[in-house]
């Protein structure tokens, strides 16, 4: 009981096991003087240098007792039983951190100045010193050129002449330069070979006992310090032998720098041994396979050497087992070459190439083959028999189990003695570490792989979740069986990447906050629910553009052939003079075909059940594929934001994007297309991809046009090709037809060089002014185009009949500009519906002041009028009043419950019907020019458009001619003129509307927030990642498929609550 109790409550109780004395019988008292002295003796550890015996020639002895070496260092030793002076108890954490760091800066210093190949200083070498890892100069190529070496980097040149890689090479362990003295080696052999022997010293990481910033010359040491005492007993140790410097680099004339990593831990001189004793020895302390592998002089047949070699491994010289090919064509048993490389690095031991085990692969079968027919002479005495090498291990099993039951006796009574005879009691398998586990199952692990190479096609990870299965089955621990045979058929509950990377950008988290959820979710429910952030950037790869291999036939002109380009500067390929490129513009951009490429193949889903649904074959549609592209461009207005820096530039922002409306195939059988594929949503932001994001004021003609003109000449170059792409594992070829239609009015007189909207030609189609609008509201048909813009643009700029400003403004019909990229000629229905929202609103004020009875009323009347709309509106609707038109603002205002209430409020009962007649006109016919396919949704009102539209015509022109008398809105004209030779020609109006792109104003206010970094250009660029992924297909399906995600989480949070597990399982098999 005292031996219990002092080991317990003395201070010897936080000593290790092994440092207890058997027979530990000293009193309480004399321990603590004993302690007591060592804290007085004890130096701490800067005053301590490891390389104290090196100022005499000395290397510090080994330990006596190897169990002392088990992770329990002196420092360690002295802290946990003597609890004498510690760099932790003495020095805080922080001092640590930069004393650590001004180690490694001074070990980094000294690497510079040391050459990478023979480690000579630099500063000794006369002549110029070079960089490993760059290319040849000048000089140096034409040198070898005139030798017959086509190297084009130093790299390669010293990798045939030193035999030494420097791809690999870090800073912080290799020096990055090498001297004049090597460059002429590496010349004078043509850069193929070595005509002078030069040792390469072998660098490694800093560490404490580093031979570069603690050397072992005093010359290093004295410097700056005072000498110290010699030790005692330096004299009576040996002295250093001059040969003992013999593998030492000289760096100078008093200093001296040995091969680094090489320790001799004796000072005794070094036997000299033969090469084959110690190489046998070397093998036997790595590979330990003498055991386990056969030797060559077990095979009976007298076969020549040359053949016997060919069957025997580099490493140990033994028979190969499990052999193992690189790639330099040397074999080796597969143990043999992972603990050789394990221990001296990955390289081959035969022609010391680089050879690391992913290198590592099967020999021919016939060279298996040849190798299992060798024959062997049994060993056991008494036997020898003669068999084959394929059949030996179960000969020698055959012989194990009689000796099993000639002893069975004698074994059972082995099976009650001890395993572990003396010492610490046998530990418990999960108390043990990585390395002991392994040591402990190495058998058992040995076994598990010979039976999936032979049973299971070496598909060890399947054996072993199956007998992990298996106990669990056999331990009724069905609960946690059902959780890994979730997780082995893919419907476990850890999300798929896609599926937290869906969720991610459409909660618009910040890398910041999915990493604080992901470990909360972690800590709180034991499980990896959500993956790490590493494993999101490695989905959204196969996602965004510049991932997918295509091809164009033929090849686009002044495009780059290369497939694997992501976001670009938009202002990349501009002129550098100030006229030319305006510097305070940032804009990223992805290339047009690279995005269409990545468009479709979000599609590949949607256009092989297409084909499926249309009863064609897969195999014979892989050409006459076109698809449809919409085309949007609309400024943002003011996007301000407190944080970011750069250059000043204007917080307008502007985003060209696109929509693939349709996929049709024409088949070879078949004389008419057939749509595969129609976008169900075509004015979503889900459906809108931005191509293109621009700080820029969309009123800026000029910039504007300098952006987008690289998109505009690949556009046009698409336009005469074909893309080849793989779509459901075959090569089909797709043509793009593009339209321009999701602008307002105001960009596309920007992008067509009209005159600005106030201007006297009213119309974007045809060539009426307003006047002749006013008298002729309904009859006008569509007579613009681009092509005939463009003329109209060389017209006003030459001239020709040298006509005055008047005449040839009316000739060209309102052109000022050069027309830059082409739009189709429509009706925007989001605008047009704005735009008609705000006459009427103007309608409305007009009719409560009764302005069809006054002449030019003040502007005090006007702003009474408007306050009582407000006033009206708010009260009755809660229609609360806006500084300028929105749509939702205007879909409100244009019903017939609003014209009801605006009545009220109008004095006379036949301005009232006019009014009530004048909105329900309307109500029947904005659903024509607003439906995705009015042909199917709005028949009725499609076949009545043209007398509604009369109708409507000529209740402005006689109950309303005070406010259209000789004038008329542009969207109002539009209406009323041009839909129905729209609908009749495109069959949609609202389908090419910009609505997504006008929607996703706010995902970009959003993302920037979400996004926010120092630099705009930066932030641009996620920005822009960030919305293509937000509208990427088959994310969204993973959030439809997951609508209940939150309640799955909660489930696998507390399961015991939940009663099926099958409920709330995730399904990501599909993925």
């Amino acid at each position: 009981m005292a031996e219990e109790s002092l080991e317990t409550d003395g201070p010897r109780s936080s000593m290790p096991a092994v440092l207890h004395h058997p027979h530990s019988k000293y009193s309480q008292w004399k321990f603590k003087l004993f302690r007591v002295r060592s804290m007085e003796k004890a130096p701490l550890p800067s005053e301590t240098s490891p390389q104290e015996g090196a100022l005499f020639g000395i290397s510090p002895p080994e330990a006596s007792n190897p169990e002392l070496n088990n992770d329990v260092g002196p420092g360690s030793v002295m802290k946990l039983c003597l609890g004498g002076k510690s760099k932790e108890n003495v020095e805080g954490p922080g001092h640590r951190v930069d004393m650590k760091l001004q180690e490694m800066d001074n070990h980094m210093n000294h690497l510079r100045c040391f050459c990478r190949l023979c480690g000579m200083v630099l500063r000794k070498v006369k002549g110029p010193v070079h960089n490993v890892h760059g290319d040849l100069d000048e000089s140096s190529k034409g040198a070898l050129r005139k030798m017959g070496s086509k190297s084009i980097s130093w790299p390669e040149v010293i990798l045939k002449v030193f035999k030494v890689d420097v791809t690999e090479d870090t800073e912080s362990a290799h020096p990055l330069l090498f001297c004049h003295r090597c460059w002429l080696t590496a010349i004078r052999g043509g850069g193929v070979c070595s005509l002078s022997r030069t040792r390469v010293p072998e660098w490694k990481p800093h560490s404490s006992l580093c031979n570069l910033c603690s050397p072992r010359k005093p010359s290093f040491q004295r410097t700056g310090r005072k000498r110290r005492k010699a030790i005692p007993r330096a004299q009576s140790l040996a002295k250093r032998t001059r040969w003992d410097h013999g593998d030492s680099i000289a760096v100078g004339e008093r200093r001296a720098l040995r091969p680094y990593g090489d320790r001799h831990q004796t000072p005794v001189l070094r036997a000299w041994r033969k090469p084959s004793t110690q190489r046998e020895q070397w093998v036997r302390t790595i590979t330990h396979c003498h055991k386990d592998h056969l030797s060559t002089k077990l095979i009976s047949e007298k076969l020549p050497v040359d053949f016997i070699v060919s069957f025997t491994c580099l490493v140990c010289d033994h028979l190969l087992s499990d052999p193992v090919q690189s790639h330099c064509g040397h074999l080796y048993c597969r143990s043999c070459i992972i603990k050789y490389n394990y221990v001296l690095g990955p390289h081959c031991p035969a022609c010391n190439m680089l050879c690391s085990p992913d290198d590592l692969v099967k020999p021919a079968k016939a060279f298996l083959s040849a190798l299992l027919s060798l024959p062997l002479l049994c060993p056991r005495e008494g036997c020898g028999k003669q068999v084959l090498l394929d059949s030996f291990k179960d000969h020698c099993l055959d012989h194990e189990l009689d000796e099993q039951d000639a002893n069975q006796q004698a074994s059972k009574l082995d099976n009650y003695q001890l395993n572990n005879k003396g010492g610490r009691p046998r530990q418990h398998l999960l108390l043990l570490t990585r390395r002991a586990q392994k040591h402990r199952l190495k058998d058992l692990k040995n076994q598990v792989r010979v039976f999936a190479d032979k049973e299971e096609g070496g598909d060890l990870k399947s054996v072993c979740q199956t007998l992990f299965l298996l106990a669990l089955r056999s331990g009724s621990e069905h609960r946690q069986a059902d959780e890994l045979e979730a997780m082995m058929q893919g419907r476990g509950f850890g999300l798929h990447p896609a599926v937290c990377l869906a969720i991610r950008v459409n909660t618009f988290l910040s890398c910041s906050q999915y990493h604080k959820m992901y470990r909360t979710v972690k800590a709180t429910s034991g499980r990896q629910i959500f993956q790490p952030l590493h494993a999101l950037r490695a989905a959204e790869k196969e996602l965004l553009p510049g991932f997918h291999q295509f091809e164009w036939q033929p090849m686009l002109k002044n495009v780059s052939t290369s497939c694997n380009v992501g976001i670009i500067n938009g202002l990349s390929g501009w002129a550098s003079s100030v006229d030319d490129c305006p510097a305070d513009t940032i804009t990223r951009r992805y290339r047009y075909d690279v995005a269409l490429v990545s468009a479709l193949k979000d599609l590949e889903e949607d256009i092989m059940a297409g084909l499926r649904e249309s009863g064609m074959e897969d195999s014979a549609c892989t050409s006459g594929f076109s698809v449809k592209i919409k085309e949007s461009c609309d400024g943002m207005g003011d996007v301000t934001e407190k944080h970011g820096g750069g250059p000043a530039i204007p917080e307008k922002a502007v985003r060209f994007s696109l929509t693939v409306m349709s996929v049709s195939v024409l088949a070879e059988d078949k004389e008419e297309e057939m749509t595969i594929f129609t976008e169900p949503k075509p004015n979503s932001e889900l459906s809108c991809k931005p191509l293109c994001l621009m700080f820029v004021d969309e009123s800026d003609h000029e910039t504007i046009t300098a952006i987008l003109g690289p998109i505009v000449a690949e556009r046009n170059a698409m336009k005469e090709s074909r893309l080849i792409l793989s779509m459901g594992g075959l090569p089909r070829s797709f043509r793009f037809h593009f339209r321009g239609t999701g602008y307002d009015e105001k960009m596309v007189r920007e992008m067509e060089g009209l005159e600005a909207s106030g201007s006297t030609y009213v119309c974007t189609l045809c060539d009426s002014s307003r006047a002749e609008a006013s008298e002729n509201m309904v009859l006008h048909s569509v007579t613009r185009n681009h092509d005939e813009n463009l003329e109209r643009y060389e017209i006003w700029r030459t001239n020709p009949f040298s006509e005055s400003v008047d005449q040839l403004r009316d000739r060209v019909k309102g052109v000022s500009a050069k027309p830059f990229m082409e739009t189709h000629p429509t009706l925007d229905a989001l605008h047009c519906d704005i735009g008609n929202a705000t006459e009427f609103y103007k309608i409305f004020q007009d009719e409560i002041g009764e302005v069809f009875q006054r002449v030019n009323p003040s502007r005090e009347e006007r702003r009474s009028w408007r306050a009582a709309l407000d006033k009206q509106l708010r009260t009755k609707m809660k229609l609360k009043p806006v500084m300028r038109m929105n749509g939702n603002f205007a879909r409100r205002l244009m019903t017939l419950e609003a014209a009801e209430v605006v009545c009220e409020l109008v004095p006379t009962e036949e301005r009232r019907e006019a009014l009530r007649e004048l909105m329900r006109l309307y109500i029947q016919m904005k659903p024509v020019w607003r439906a995705t396919c009015p042909a199917k949704e709005c028949p009725d009102q499609l076949c009545r458009y043209s007398f509604n539209s009369q109708r409507f015509a000529d209740l402005l022109s006689s109950t309303f001619k005070y406010r259209y008398n000789g004038k008329i809105t542009n969207y109002l004209h539009k209406t009323l003129a041009h839909v129905p030779e729209i609908i009749e020609r495109d069959g949609s109006i609202g389908a090419w509307a910009s609505e997504g792109n006008e929607s996703a104003n706010k995902l970009f206010r959003r993302f920037r927030k979400m996004n926010a970094r120092q630099s705009k250009a930066f932030e641009l660029e996620d920005v822009l990642k960030h919305h293509w992924l937000y509208t990427s297909k088959y994310l969204q399906k993973f959030m439809e498929a997951h609508k209940d995600s939150v309640k799955a989480l909660q489930a696998t949070i507390d399961p015991v609550e939940v009663q099926e597990d099958e409920d709330i399982t995730l399904e990501v098999n599909d993925f």
